[in-house]
């Protein structure tokens, strides 16, 4: 969980520093970024479907990196887009960009910090049914297949 909110932390500073926007000028990165991102999904819905129900392995169970959840944070382009949005949405300080974009950092960690607080606690309620095989195989299988919807819609849209 810290790492995706360390992402996004990061996403916010390169859409507020301009760094997204100037690579994604530069000849031929954008493919290359939006192929990379698909890719790096697709590999996830993969994982998601193929990974085996919680009651057959739990001394093997890897939790999930630091590094991992910026990595995801990195690839996810709604990510930029809802930071390009609220960099550009409004301004909480007029007279200082730094303390602006500061807060507005400050304000992304305490949402995302609470939603996924949110998230993972469902989760953990819900473990209890998922460690069914047959349950645990479709749950992988639609949470698989809503990723791999989600990617195709925003390379679409």
């Amino acid at each position: 969980m810290l790492g995706i909110v360390a992402g996004l932390v990061m996403i916010m500073g390169m859409v507020a520093t301009g760094v997204a926007g100037i690579l994604l000028e530069l000849p031929g990165a954008t493919p290359v970024i939006t192929i990379a991102s698909a890719s790096y999904f697709i590999y996830l819905a993969f994982r998601i479907a193929t990974a085996p129900p919680m009651a057959q392995n739990p001394d093997e169970q890897k939790r999930p990196t630091f590094y991992g959840g910026i990595f995801l944070s990195l690839v996810n382009p709604k990510g930029y887009a809802a930071m390009a949005a609220l960099s550009s949405g409004f301004v909480l300080v007029s007279s200082r960009f730094e303390l602006d974009t500061a807060m507005k950092m400050v304000a992304v960690a305490a949402i995302a910090t609470t939603a996924l607080s949110i998230w993972l606690s469902s989760g953990a309620v819900l473990a209890r049914f998922y460690r069914d095989s047959r349950i645990s195989r479709v749950v992988n299988v639609i949470f698989a297949l809503l990723l791999v919807v989600s990617v195709a819609l925003t390379l679409l849209l």
